[in-house]
């Protein structure tokens, strides 16, 4: 088992920056790969970004990439994600994954059938 708590979520205004961070405790933390979600009222689900178990390579949604940013800490158990010129679109609950067999296809990031998931936190960005 792996537990994830987010925590640094909030409101922001449109142009502005929050950092969010994820704890992990549980099984080894640098085996695992790192993902960040984010689901919107009344939508699905959707990646925003996934940084590999070595912190080696990132990947980003379409609609984020050049505005956040993911890293990770394995000495903390800690993987964050910088999110800089929010929009009012990118309002929704955050959540962190962690995935020891996620993989990264065509711009598609794979979890597979054993994955764990943080609570979530609220982003709210006003325009």
């Amino acid at each position: 088992q792996v537990q994830l708590v987010e925590s640094g979520g909030g409101l922001v205004q449109a142009g502005g920056s929050l950092r969010l961070s994820c704890a992990a405790s549980g099984r080894t933390f640098s085996n695992y790969a790192m993902g960040w979600f984010r689901q919107a009222p009344g939508k699905e689900r959707e990646f925003v970004a996934a940084i590999k178990n070595s912190g080696s390579s990132t990947f980003y949604a379409d609609a984020v990439k050049g505005r956040f940013t993911i890293s990770r800490d394995n000495a903390k158990n800690m993987v964050y994600l910088q999110m800089n010129n929010l929009k009012p679109e990118d309002t929704a609950v955050y959540y962190c994954n962690a995935d020891q067999r996620a993989s990264y296809y065509s711009g598609t990031y794979y979890l597979s059938d054993s994955n764990y998931w943080g609570q979530g936190t609220q982003v709210t960005v006003s325009s």
